[in-house]
């Protein structure tokens, strides 16, 4: 499906927040500081708990079935993966035509847009929630670091993500009596879909030359806290859309020192930073190099490297950083590459009949973090999240509508791939290749000792079982 973005530097899940009256300046509001109730640790800490014991019951019938986790049990690590930021509402709209490309009339047509709020019927919640729900959906559990505001769109946002059983830790520490109202109200972005389906997304942030909750000068001690109890802080490129860099560096320096594994994808905003202020350069650097897992599409590590090779271009990532331990390159419709220090993995992508791709790029990621919490082999983590991304892409829209368990296990048990990638073509033509794995329907003689062809049906016998418990419990649930 074609894809239309008003704004390159912006994307659908970096919402903007909610059009509000005329500013006040003067006083800054107190919204409600949106935590679920918290217990405190032996060492006298708090930490946000998880909102849906069920959740973990099934987390933890699934582990007894597969490898243990990174951390389980060391730290008080209570979730598997925390996002940062990027909590917002889409308002998905059929219109007759996409915004225009100029910049006032942009701004013009969702002002327009605005003064008559939509149904809740068109509301979905969107950005990192589409991450936290497939990964939620998978077992893990999760919570998200963010600022969601006291307004209607703040309050179904709070109310999805509970039934989601995903918590979340506000942001209202470090609040600016200069700041307007509107700064502190729920990330708003509007999906526009015109009778050709492309897409069209308008948010106010587009016309902000700071970021949205620019009042947030300093990492919140809250955040911090559930930074430290969380075995994967996932970051993306939107996260500088919200935030002053120095706050995202700082989030990664506390996961360092918390020993929490860090994920990164730059996403389309990687190259407006990468020549964007020295701030933003140098928060970019800092996340690029310390980041246990980048996570990129073949055109954004291009980008960000200047080698066109996929394989290449994630071992030159992979050597300039000091922590890096993964680079994940998303192929689109080819499938997926994992690249570390000693071997490549390569996974076709699984034929279906594509619906709506908005949403597949965070469902991959949930089952990255998967496979590297579970220690999974690569090619395993590779079939799982090209699976769950083809889950996603099956549907229509993304937030609750992205990836079912039961769905992803279908497509597994299926392994109906796409095999007209050459994958044998770009390892070739890649100068320094060490051992290759290759996923496959059989198992084949590779063109090289170094090549091993993975039969997908020993990669689904692995992978299945770790999901019973999972599956069983939501069918109880539900």
């Amino acid at each position: 499906m074609a894809l239309q973005t008003l704004n390159p530097h912006r994307h659908p899940a970096a919402a903007s927040p909610t059009p509000a009256p005329v500013p006040r300046r003067g006083h800054a509001p107190q919204p409600i500081l949106h935590l679920p109730p918290r217990r405190r640790l032996a060492g006298g800490a708090a930490r946000p708990r998880a909102v849906a014991a069920a959740v973990s019951g099934a987390v933890n019938e699934a582990r007894r079935r597969g490898r243990p986790p990174h951390g389980a049990g060391e730290g008080g690590k209570e979730a598997d993966l925390a996002t940062l930021g990027n909590l917002c509402v889409d308002v998905v709209l059929s219109v007759p035509q996409l915004p225009p490309a100029q910049r006032e009339e942009r701004k013009a047509y969702m002002e327009r847009l605005a003064a008559s709020p939509p149904d809740q019927k068109f509301w979905e919640a969107g950005g990192n929630c589409n991450l936290a729900f497939a990964a939620a959906r998978l077992g893990l559990r999760c919570s998200t670091l963010g600022h969601v505001g006291e307004e209607i769109y703040g309050k179904f946002l709070l109310d999805v993500l509970q039934a989601e059983g995903i918590s979340v830790v506000g942001m209202l520490e470090n609040t600016d009596a200069t700041a307007c109202r509107q700064a502190y109200e729920t990330l708003l972005c509007w999906v526009l879909v015109d009778p050709f389906q492309k897409h069209g997304f308008c948010s106010r942030a587009d016309f902000s030359e700071e970021p949205a909750f620019s009042w947030i000068r300093k990492l919140p001690a809250d955040i911090r806290t559930a930074i430290h109890h969380s075995k994967i802080l996932f970051c993306n490129g939107y996260a500088f859309d919200e935030f002053f860099p120095d706050v995202i560096a700082s989030s990664i320096d506390c996961a360092i020192d918390a020993g929490t594994a860090v994920f990164f994808d730059p996403g389309p905003r990687g190259k407006s930073l990468l020549n964007g202020t020295l701030d933003e350069q140098r928060a970019l650097e800092h996340a690029l190099r310390l980041s246990d897992v980048l996570l990129l599409t073949s055109d954004e590590a291009e980008s960000l490297t200047n080698v066109k090779n996929p394989i290449e271009a994630g071992q030159e990532l992979l050597k300039r950083g000091i922590r890096t331990k993964q680079v994940v390159i998303k192929m689109g419709s080819k499938g997926s590459i994992m690249i570390t220090k000693n071997a490549v993995s390569c996974a076709p992508s699984f034929k279906i009949n594509v619906v709506d791709t908005v949403g597949c790029g965070d469902s991959f990621t949930a089952a990255i973090a998967f496979g590297f919490l579970h220690d999974l082999p690569a090619v395993n983590t590779l079939t799982l999240a090209n699976a769950v991304g083809a889950a996603t892409a099956t549907g229509c829209g993304a937030g609750r509508n992205v990836a079912h368990l039961d769905k992803v296990q279908q497509l597994l048990r299926e392994s109906d791939l796409n095999e007209d990638t050459a994958w044998s073509e770009l390892i070739e033509a890649s100068s320094c290749c060490p051992e290759v794995t290759v996923l496959s329907r059989t198992a084949v003689n590779g063109f090289s000792e170094h090549l091993v062809h993975v039969p997908v049906c020993d990669v689904v016998s692995d992978l299945l079982p770790m999901f019973e418990a999972v599956s069983e419990r939501s069918t109880v649930q539900a």
